[in-house]
Protein backbone atom coordinates (compact mmCIF):
# COMPACT_ATOMS: atom_id res chain seq x y z
CA UNK A 1 0.00 0.00 0.00
CA UNK A 2 1.55 3.28 -0.88
CA UNK A 3 1.90 5.83 1.22
CA UNK A 4 0.87 9.37 0.57
CA UNK A 5 3.58 12.07 0.64
CA UNK A 6 1.84 15.64 0.40
CA UNK A 7 -1.43 16.85 0.14
CA UNK A 8 -3.69 15.17 -2.23
CA UNK A 9 -4.64 16.90 -5.91
CA UNK A 10 -8.26 17.56 -4.29
CA UNK A 11 -6.87 19.33 -1.67
CA UNK A 12 -4.36 21.49 -3.70
CA UNK A 13 -7.00 21.94 -5.86
CA UNK A 14 -9.41 23.01 -2.89
CA UNK A 15 -6.94 25.23 -1.35
CA UNK A 16 -5.93 26.69 -4.83
CA UNK A 17 -10.06 28.01 -5.73
CA UNK A 18 -10.16 29.21 -2.13
CA UNK A 19 -7.52 31.06 -2.15
CA UNK A 20 -7.73 32.83 -6.17
CA UNK A 21 -10.74 34.96 -5.10
CA UNK A 22 -8.36 36.40 -2.20
CA UNK A 23 -5.78 37.01 -4.43
CA UNK A 24 -8.26 38.34 -7.02
CA UNK A 25 -10.06 40.79 -4.52
CA UNK A 26 -5.93 41.99 -3.69
CA UNK A 27 -5.34 42.49 -7.46
CA UNK A 28 -8.23 44.93 -7.83
CA UNK A 29 -7.32 46.87 -4.59
CA UNK A 30 -4.02 47.35 -5.87
CA UNK A 31 -5.11 48.56 -9.13
CA UNK A 32 -7.45 50.91 -7.74
CA UNK A 33 -5.18 52.69 -5.46
CA UNK A 34 -3.14 52.62 -8.67
CA UNK A 35 -5.76 54.58 -10.30
CA UNK A 36 -6.41 57.14 -7.60
CA UNK A 37 -3.07 57.99 -7.62
CA UNK A 38 -2.33 58.12 -11.37
CA UNK A 39 -5.52 60.36 -11.25
CA UNK A 40 -4.50 62.61 -8.39
CA UNK A 41 -0.84 62.79 -10.28
CA UNK A 42 -2.37 63.99 -13.36
CA UNK A 43 -4.75 66.52 -12.48
CA UNK A 44 -1.86 67.85 -9.90
CA UNK A 45 0.60 68.49 -13.05
CA UNK A 46 -2.43 69.89 -15.10
CA UNK A 47 -3.23 72.54 -12.65
CA UNK A 48 0.53 73.02 -12.21
CA UNK A 49 1.01 73.84 -16.06
CA UNK A 50 -2.38 75.72 -15.94
CA UNK A 51 -1.50 78.14 -13.15
CA UNK A 52 0.89 80.34 -14.78
CA UNK A 53 -1.47 81.09 -17.59
CA UNK A 54 -4.06 82.85 -15.35
CA UNK A 55 -2.44 86.13 -15.23
CA UNK A 56 -3.05 86.77 -18.77
CA UNK A 57 -6.77 85.67 -18.14
CA UNK A 58 -9.65 88.23 -18.76
CA UNK A 59 -11.15 88.54 -14.98
CA UNK A 60 -14.57 87.03 -15.83
CA UNK A 61 -12.07 83.58 -15.84
CA UNK A 62 -10.29 84.18 -13.12
CA UNK A 63 -10.69 82.61 -9.74
CA UNK A 64 -13.92 82.81 -8.37
CA UNK A 65 -14.62 82.21 -3.92
CA UNK A 66 -16.47 78.85 -3.17
CA UNK A 67 -17.10 78.04 0.73
CA UNK A 68 -14.07 75.83 1.58
CA UNK A 69 -14.09 72.67 3.89
CA UNK A 70 -13.60 73.56 7.25
CA UNK A 71 -10.19 74.37 8.73
CA UNK A 72 -9.04 75.93 5.18
CA UNK A 73 -6.19 78.68 5.59
CA UNK A 74 -7.28 82.59 4.03
CA UNK A 75 -7.91 82.15 0.44
CA UNK A 76 -4.25 82.69 -1.15
CA UNK A 77 -2.47 80.72 1.53
CA UNK A 78 -4.98 77.86 0.71
CA UNK A 79 -4.74 77.67 -2.81
CA UNK A 80 -0.77 77.70 -3.15
CA UNK A 81 -0.73 75.25 -0.15
CA UNK A 82 -3.72 72.87 -1.62
CA UNK A 83 -1.83 70.30 -3.83
CA UNK A 84 -5.48 68.93 -5.17
CA UNK A 85 -5.26 65.94 -4.20
CA UNK A 86 -8.91 65.10 -3.26
CA UNK A 87 -7.91 63.45 -0.09
CA UNK A 88 -10.48 65.73 1.81
CA UNK A 89 -13.16 65.03 -0.67
CA UNK A 90 -12.65 61.08 -0.35
CA UNK A 91 -12.73 60.80 3.58
CA UNK A 92 -15.99 62.97 3.75
CA UNK A 93 -18.82 61.05 5.12
CA UNK A 94 -21.42 63.56 4.18
CA UNK A 95 -20.36 63.39 0.75
CA UNK A 96 -20.62 67.85 0.54
CA UNK A 97 -17.02 68.22 -0.62
CA UNK A 98 -16.21 68.04 -4.47
CA UNK A 99 -13.50 68.90 -6.45
CA UNK A 100 -13.94 72.10 -8.58
CA UNK A 101 -13.97 72.27 -12.23
CA UNK A 102 -12.46 74.65 -14.95
CA UNK A 103 -16.22 76.48 -14.51
CA UNK A 104 -15.35 77.25 -10.94
CA UNK A 105 -12.01 79.28 -12.39
CA UNK A 106 -9.09 78.05 -13.60
CA UNK A 107 -7.34 78.88 -9.98
CA UNK A 108 -10.19 76.96 -8.19
CA UNK A 109 -9.54 73.74 -11.04
CA UNK A 110 -8.95 70.43 -8.76
CA UNK A 111 -9.60 72.72 -5.33
CA UNK A 112 -12.18 71.58 -2.58
CA UNK A 113 -15.27 73.33 -2.18
CA UNK A 114 -18.78 73.16 -0.63
CA UNK A 115 -22.13 74.19 -2.47
CA UNK A 116 -24.19 74.32 0.93
CA UNK A 117 -27.54 74.28 -0.71
CA UNK A 118 -26.78 70.97 -2.91
CA UNK A 119 -25.39 69.74 0.91
CA UNK A 120 -23.77 71.01 3.82
CA UNK A 121 -20.82 70.41 6.45
CA UNK A 122 -21.43 68.26 8.93
CA UNK A 123 -18.35 69.60 10.82
CA UNK A 124 -17.19 66.08 11.29
CA UNK A 125 -13.95 67.64 10.39
CA UNK A 126 -12.37 64.06 8.80
CA UNK A 127 -11.05 66.03 6.29
CA UNK A 128 -8.92 68.52 8.28
CA UNK A 129 -7.31 64.86 9.66
CA UNK A 130 -6.06 63.96 6.31
CA UNK A 131 -4.81 67.41 4.85
CA UNK A 132 -1.14 66.16 3.44
CA UNK A 133 -0.34 69.88 3.78
CA UNK A 134 -1.74 71.77 6.40
CA UNK A 135 -3.94 73.68 4.09
CA UNK A 136 -6.91 72.86 6.08
CA UNK A 137 -5.97 72.87 9.84
CA UNK A 138 -6.38 70.24 11.59
CA UNK A 139 -9.61 70.30 13.86
CA UNK A 140 -11.39 68.27 16.45
CA UNK A 141 -15.37 67.59 16.26
CA UNK A 142 -15.58 69.16 19.79
CA UNK A 143 -17.08 72.47 20.77
CA UNK A 144 -13.69 74.36 20.83
CA UNK A 145 -13.19 72.81 17.26
CA UNK A 146 -16.56 73.54 16.03
CA UNK A 147 -15.42 77.47 17.43
CA UNK A 148 -12.47 77.40 15.23
CA UNK A 149 -14.44 76.76 11.54
CA UNK A 150 -13.90 80.15 9.34
CA UNK A 151 -15.55 78.76 6.52
CA UNK A 152 -17.97 81.59 5.68
CA UNK A 153 -20.76 83.52 7.30
CA UNK A 154 -24.62 83.72 6.78
CA UNK A 155 -27.14 86.45 6.05
CA UNK A 156 -30.65 86.19 5.81
CA UNK A 157 -33.10 87.73 2.74
CA UNK A 158 -35.69 89.03 4.64
CA UNK A 159 -37.86 89.63 1.48
CA UNK A 160 -37.99 85.78 1.16
CA UNK A 161 -38.41 84.41 4.64
CA UNK A 162 -41.84 83.38 5.94
CA UNK A 163 -40.89 84.01 9.08
CA UNK A 164 -40.44 87.84 8.10
CA UNK A 165 -43.89 87.35 6.46
CA UNK A 166 -45.82 86.25 9.52
CA UNK A 167 -45.68 82.81 8.80
CA UNK A 168 -43.71 80.48 11.44
CA UNK A 169 -41.04 78.60 10.10
CA UNK A 170 -37.49 78.17 11.78
CA UNK A 171 -36.00 75.63 9.74
CA UNK A 172 -32.82 77.25 9.49
CA UNK A 173 -32.38 77.80 13.54
CA UNK A 174 -33.33 73.77 14.21
CA UNK A 175 -30.74 72.89 11.43
CA UNK A 176 -28.35 74.97 13.19
CA UNK A 177 -25.28 73.42 15.18
CA UNK A 178 -24.57 76.66 17.20
CA UNK A 179 -28.67 77.75 18.00
CA UNK A 180 -28.92 80.54 20.37
CA UNK A 181 -25.63 81.82 19.18
CA UNK A 182 -24.90 81.87 15.74
CA UNK A 183 -28.54 82.06 14.56
CA UNK A 184 -31.20 83.84 16.83
CA UNK A 185 -34.77 83.76 16.30
CA UNK A 186 -37.33 86.37 17.71
CA UNK A 187 -41.29 86.80 16.62
CA UNK A 188 -42.76 84.79 14.16
CA UNK A 189 -39.19 82.57 14.69
CA UNK A 190 -37.14 85.53 12.43
CA UNK A 191 -33.73 84.94 12.10
CA UNK A 192 -31.07 87.00 12.16
CA UNK A 193 -27.23 86.17 12.44
CA UNK A 194 -24.42 86.52 14.97
CA UNK A 195 -21.22 87.18 12.36
CA UNK A 196 -19.26 86.32 15.65
CA UNK A 197 -20.54 83.08 16.04
CA UNK A 198 -21.73 82.16 12.97
CA UNK A 199 -18.64 79.46 11.13
CA UNK A 200 -20.56 79.34 7.97
CA UNK A 201 -21.02 75.47 7.44
CA UNK A 202 -24.20 75.71 5.51
CA UNK A 203 -26.70 73.87 7.22
CA UNK A 204 -28.98 76.58 7.42
CA UNK A 205 -28.86 77.20 4.01
CA UNK A 206 -29.43 73.48 2.94
CA UNK A 207 -32.40 73.59 5.32
CA UNK A 208 -34.52 76.42 4.17
CA UNK A 209 -37.59 75.15 2.71
CA UNK A 210 -38.42 78.57 0.37
CA UNK A 211 -36.92 78.12 -2.96
CA UNK A 212 -34.56 80.05 -3.80
CA UNK A 213 -33.50 80.08 -0.59
CA UNK A 214 -34.01 82.69 2.13
CA UNK A 215 -31.05 82.43 4.25
CA UNK A 216 -27.61 82.14 2.35
CA UNK A 217 -23.65 81.19 3.36
CA UNK A 218 -20.89 83.49 1.50
CA UNK A 219 -17.06 83.55 2.23
CA UNK A 220 -16.60 86.63 4.73
CA UNK A 221 -14.01 87.94 1.52
CA UNK A 222 -17.11 87.18 -0.78
CA UNK A 223 -19.69 88.92 1.19
CA UNK A 224 -17.01 92.01 1.70
CA UNK A 225 -16.83 92.33 -2.03
CA UNK A 226 -20.39 92.41 -2.39
CA UNK A 227 -21.18 95.03 0.10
Amino acid sequence: MALRTGPSTRCRDRSTSRSAPRASNCSRRVQVKRRGFIRSFLVGGLVAALLPLVDWLPQRFRSRRYLRPPGAREEEDFLAACIRCGQCANVCPNKCISLAGLEDGLENLGTPKIVARARACILCMACTQVCPTGALAKLAPTEEGVAAVDMGVAFVITDLCYSYAGRTCGACYHACPLPGKALKVGLFERPTIDADHCVGCGLCEQACIHMPQAIRVMSRAELEART
